[in-house]
C-alpha cells in the first residue's frame, strides 16, 4: 500500500472522519507493512482530555505539511521522538501554539501509558479517571504508596475493569496535561521500583 495514496485519503477528509487515535493506529500499520515489520497487535489507548489539541491553520497552513506533522507526532514512541518532533517543528514554522503543544503532551501520555498497560484516560467535571487493563494493574499499581502521595485526591475502584479517579481541580489546559504526565511518570518509577525489589 502506497503511503502517498494514504495521504490522499486524508486529505480527502478520512482524518476527521476516522478520528485522530484511528488515525495514529492506521498510520503505524501503514508504515510497518512497508518497511516489513510483522504487525503485532497493540494495546489501544482511549483518551479524551478536555483540552484542544490540533494544528492550527494559521500556524501550517499547507495541508501535506499538516499531514507530515500529524504523521511524526503519531509515530512518537519515546521521548526522543518527542523532542525530534519539537526540534522539527520549531525550526520550520516558529514557537508552536498551545494547541499543537497539547497534541504532543498527548501523544507523550499515551506512549507512556502502554507501558503501564492503561487503558482509557478521561476528564470528568475537575477529575481524571485511568482505566486499567485488569490482568495487569495488581503488577502497576502500589495502593498503598499512590495514597501517602495524593491522599483524598485519589479513588480506587475494583470491578472489572479497576479504575483510579485523580481530583485535579479546575486547572489550565497545558497544566492539566502536565499534572497527568507527571502522575504517570510517578506510576512508572513505583512500578520499576518493584520490579527491582523483586529481582
Amino acid at each position: 500500500m502506497e503511503l502517498e495514496v494514504y495521504y490522499g485519503e486524508i486529505q480527502s477528509g478520512h482524518l476527521e472522519q476516522v478520528g485522530y487515535d484511528t488515525y495514529c493506529n492506521l498510520l503505524d500499520e501503514v508504515v510497518k507493512e512497508m518497511k516489513g515489520i510483522e504487525l503485532k497487535k497493540e494495546e489501544e489507548i482511549q483518551i479524551d482530555l478536555d483540552v484542544t489539541s490540533y494544528i492550527p491553520d494559521e500556524y501550517i497552513s499547507d495541508a501535506n505539511q499538516k499531514i507530515e506533522i500529524y504523521q511524526n507526532i503519531a509515530l512518537c514512541r519515546n521521548e526522543e521522538d518527542i523532542q525530534d518532533v519539537i526540534d522539527e517543528v520549531i525550526d520550520r514554522f516558529g514557537n508552536m501554539p498551545q494547541e499543537l503543544g497539547n497534541l504532543i503532551d498527548i501523544a507523550r501520555i499515551k506512549y507512556l501509558s502502554k507501558e503501564l498497560h492503561i487503558e482509557k484516560i478521561v476528564t470528568r467535571r475537575e477529575a481524571v479517571i485511568f482505566t486499567f487493563n485488569p490482568n495487569t494493574v495488581k503488577e502497576t499499581i502500589n495502593i498503598q504508596q499512590l495514597v501517602e502521595q495524593y491522599g483524598n485526591k485519589i479513588k480506587f475502584s475494583a470491578g472489572i475493569k479497576p479504575m483510579i479517579t485523580l481530583e485535579m481541580g479546575e486547572k489550565k489546559e497545558r497544566k492539566l496535561l502536565q499534572e497527568i504526565t507527571k502522575f504517570i511518570k510517578y506510576l512508572l518509577r513505583n512500578k520499576n521500583n518493584e520490579h527491582k525489589k523483586n529481582n
